[in-house]
C-alpha cells in the first residue's frame, strides 16, 4: 500500500515538473514570438518612413524646376534625378562605413565591415535604407540655390564628394554614438571601439533627425556654391540692387512645399527607429512647427515689403520643419510652435542678408537649410522639456557651427577644385538660351522656341 501510495506521489510530482518545463518553454517561445513580431514592426515601419523620405526628391524637384525658369527647369529635374543616383551609391560603398562605422578617434568610422558580409535577413539593411534618403536630401538641397547656371557634371562631381565625404564625416561627429552598436537590433555591434562614437555625441549633443546633420549641411554647401559661382545675369542691377527673376511656375512650387510637408512626417518620425507612442508627438510637433513658420515667414516679409508673398509662405513652412527637425523628440507642441515661427522669421532675414550681399539663391536653400537649421539646433537646449542648460545650450552652439562651418569650408574648396578643372559655371551664352537646350539639347516646353537671348520668339 505504500509503495503504491510513494508511486502515485512520484508520478504526480513528474507531471508537475513536466508541465512547469512545458510553461516555461511556451512563455519563452511566446516570448521570442513577441520580440520577433515587434522587430517585424519596427522594419515595417522604417520602411514606409523611407518611403515617404523618399518622395521628398519630387517635392524638392517640383520645387525647384518651379522657382527655375522654363528654359533651364528640365536640367534642374535632370539634377534631381541624377544626384540620388549618385548619392546613394556613394553612399553605400564610402558614406556609410565612415558615417556608422565603430569609431577609435571621435572624428570618422573606421570598422563597419564591408556592408555585403551581412547576411540577407539582417535588419542592418532598413537601416542603411532610410540612411540613403538622408544623404539624397543633403544632395539635392544644394541643386536649388545653384539653378539655372551650374554645369551638369560639375554639380554631379560635387554631389559625390558630398555624399561620399562630407556629409557621413560630419554625421559621424553627431551621430556616432550609434556605432557602438548600431541601433539594437539593427545588426552590427562593434566591440572595439575605444570611443563610444562621434566626439559631439559623446559631449551630447543632440541631433534628433538632422536640422544640423542633413539640413545646415546641405544649407553650407549651397551658401558655398552661390559664392563661388555668382549670380545669374541680370539677376543684380550694377548698383547691387536686386531684381525680380521670377520662376516659370509658382503653383509648381506649393505642390513640391506640401509633399516635402508630408514626407517630414516620415523624415522625423522614422529616427525613432520604432513604432512607438512617442511617434505621434515627433510628427504632431513636426505639422504645427511647419504651420507655425509658414505663417511667421508670410507675416514677417508682409510687414517688410507690405504685401503678403507665397514664396515667404511656402519657404516658412519648410524653415519651421528644418528648425524642428532636432529636437521634435524633446520639446512641448507649445516650443514647437515657438520654434517654427522664429525658424520662419530667421529664414526671411538670411535671405535679405543674402540679397544686400549679392548672393543668388534660387529657391532659398540657404535661409531655410541653413539659416533655420542652425537655429533649430540651438533651440533644443532652449525648449528641452528637462528644463535648460547652459552646457547643453554650449554644446548645441558649438555643435551646428562646428558641422557648418566644416561643410562650408570643404564644400567651398571643392566648388573651386571642380571650376579650375572641369569647370562649374556655364558661359553666358548657354545660360542665356538655357541649359535645357545647352546642355541636353532638350526642352521642357517644345511648343514655345527661345532666341539666343532666351527670349520667347
Amino acid at each position: 500500500m505504500i509503495m503504491r501510495y510513494l508511486l502515485i506521489m512520484l508520478m504526480m510530482s513528474s507531471a508537475a515538473i513536466a508541465q512547469e518545463a512545458t510553461a516555461e518553454a511556451v512563455a519563452q517561445v511566446s516570448e521570442s514570438a513577441a520580440d520577433s513580431i515587434t522587430l517585424d514592426m519596427n522594419l515595417l515601419f522604417v520602411f514606409v518612413c523611407a518611403g515617404m523620405v523618399f518622395l521628398m526628391q519630387a517635392g524638392f524637384c517640383l520645387l525647384e524646376l518651379g522657382y527655375a525658369r522654363s528654359k533651364s527647369c528640365l536640367n534642374v529635374v535632370m539634377k534631381n534625378a541624377t544626384d540620388i543616383c549618385v548619392a546613394v551609391i556613394l553612399y553605400f560603398v564610402i558614406g556609410f562605413g565612415i558615417m556608422f562605422g565603430a569609431s577609435k578617434t571621435g572624428w570618422f568610422g573606421t570598422e563597419l565591415p564591408w556592408i555585403s558580409d551581412f547576411s540577407v535577413d539582417s535588419p542592418i539593411w532598413m537601416f542603411l535604407l532610410f540612411q540613403s534618403m538622408f544623404v539624397g536630401t543633403a544632395a539635392t538641397i544644394v541643386s536649388g540655390a545653384l539653378a539655372e547656371r551650374a554645369k551638369f557634371m560639375g554639380y554631379l562631381v560635387f554631389s559625390a564628394v558630398l555624399s561620399g565625404l562630407i556629409y557621413p564625416i560630419s554625421g559621424h561627429w553627431a551621430w556616432g554614438n550609434l556605432s557602438g552598436g548600431l541601433v539594437e537590433g539593427f545588426g552590427y555591434v562593434a566591440e572595439s571601439s575605444e570611443s563610444s562614437g562621434g566626439w559631439l555625441a559623446d559631449m551630447g549633443f543632440i541631433d534628433f533627425a538632422g536640422s544640423t546633420v542633413v539640413h545646415a549641411v546641405g544649407g553650407a554647401a549651397a551658401l558655398a556654391g552661390i559664392i563661388v559661382i555668382g549670380a545669374r545675369k541680370g539677376r543684380f542691377a550694377e548698383d547691387g540692387t536686386p531684381k525680380l527673376v521670377s520662376g516659370h511656375n509658382k503653383p509648381l512650387v506649393a505642390l513640391g512645399t506640401l509633399i516635402l510637408w508630408f514626407g517630414w512626417f516620415g523624415f522625423n518620425g522614422g529616427s525613432a527607429l520604432e513604432i512607438n507612442a512617442s511617434v505621434g508627438r515627433i510628427t504632431f510637433n513636426t505639422l504645427l512647427a511647419g504651420c507655425a513658420g509658414g505663417l511667421s515667414g508670410m507675416i514677417c516679409y508682409w510687414g517688410i515689403q507690405g504685401r503678403p508673398s507665397p514664396s515667404a509662405l511656402l519657404n516658412g513652412i519648410l524653415a519651421g520643419c528644418a528648425a524642428i527637425t532636432a529636437g521634435c523628440a524633446n520639446v512641448t507642441p507649445i516650443s514647437a510652435v515657438l520654434i517654427g515661427l522664429i525658424g520662419g522669421i530667421v529664414a526671411i532675414f538670411v535671405e535679405l542678408l543674402l540679397l544686400k550681399a549679392k548672393l543668388d539663391d534660387v529657391v532659398g536653400a540657404v535661409p531655410v537649410h541653413l539659416g533655420a537649421g542652425v537655429w533649430g539646433t540651438i533651440a533644443v537646449a532652449i525648449f528641452h522639456e528637462g528644463g535648460f542648460s547652459y552646457n547643453q545650450l554650449w554644446v548645441q552652439t558649438l555643435g551646428t557651427f562646428i558641422i557648418s562651418a566644416y561643410a562650408f569650408g570643404v564644400s567651398f574648396l571643392t566648388f573651386k577644385l571642380i571650376g579650375m578643372t572641369i569647370g562649374i559655371r556655364t558661359s553666358e551664352d548657354e545660360e542665356a538660351i538655357g541649359l535645357d537646350f545647352a546642355e541636353h539639347a532638350s526642352s521642357a516646353y517644345p511648343e514655345f522656341s527661345t532666341n539666343v537671348a532666351g527670349e520667347l520668339d
